[in-house]
């Protein structure tokens, strides 16, 4: 059995984390599969990806049950497999909707914080973990939650290890919505597609522009911002978007 599956559905890509008896815990398998998922998420052809867990838990981190990783191995395991999937989610020039359908906790709640947009079951939670196993966050847990909570309410959460409820989420704005259980899938995959249809480069380019944002000066992002805007203004489909809009609007210009 895949631990990975991939659906597509038309220019979405569904990628489900498929160890339900371990609330999809990562094992070898599945960082190998998960990286075969990044790798077709790169497919021109794919314009967004939803990113969820099958049965009760969306990513309860590494497998606990599996043989210890220390030293080398354990430096490997983390270079290689967590922290290289990390990097290829984060790179995918499109945008990504984790629906956190039950528990994120340690590397599964990293996983999580890493995607684009984040909607939650009412069911979810959202837990640390790493300091009550005596580790420190890892497979970017630090870096993104920072950038979520800012850095008083990302240590306090993280140093606490205290367990986040949907709702809660919600208010500290570490997802956007939180849904019925039945409702989360389809509401992710209806988001995704919306954004999948929105013309030209936009909405890639706007996610390279936002990534850059929080390390370059004001006149490094205006910068950012002529060069990126080049590459939209070029692409055929923006041509095609600009003119269906002065039709609509009956207007002889637009930007």
């Amino acid at each position: 059995m895949s631990t990975v599956l991939r659906e597509r559905q038309g220019s979405v890509l569904l990628v489900t984390l498929n160890r339900p008896e371990a609330l999809n815990a990562f094992n070898a398998e599945l960082h190998r599969e998960l990286s075969d998922a990044w790798h077709e998420a790169g497919d021109s052809q794919i314009r967004a990806v939803v990113l969820t867990g099958s049965g009760r838990g969306f990513c309860a981190g590494a497998d606990l049950n599996a043989p210890p990783a220390s030293g080398a191995l354990g430096h490997s395991t983390l270079r290689h497999a967590l922290n290289a999937n990390t990097l290829a989610m984060a790179a995918l020039d499109k945008p990504v909707i984790a629906a956190v359908n039950g528990a994120a906790a340690g590397a599964g709640l990293s996983l999580a914080c890493a995607a684009d947009i984040r909607i939650a079951s009412s069911g979810a939670k959202f837990v640390p973990a790493f300091v009550d196993i005596g580790l420190v966050p890892d497979a970017g847990g630090s870096w993104f939650i920072t950038r979520l909570l800012g850095y008083a309410r990302a240590f306090s959460w993280l140093a606490s290890n205290r367990r986040l409820g949907a709702e809660e989420a919600r208010e500290w704005g570490l997802v956007s919505e939180v849904l019925a259980p039945e409702r989360l899938l389809g509401h992710a995959l209806e988001m995704a597609e919306q954004l999948a249809t929105k013309p030209g480069l936009a909405v890639g380019l706007t996610k390279r522009l936002l990534a850059q944002a929080a390390r370059n000066s004001l006149a490094e992002q205006l910068e950012a911002e002529v060069t990126l805007q080049n590459l939209a203004v070029l692409d055929p489909d923006r041509a095609r978007a600009r003119a269906a809009m002065l039709e609509k609007l009956g207007r002889r210009s637009i930007p």
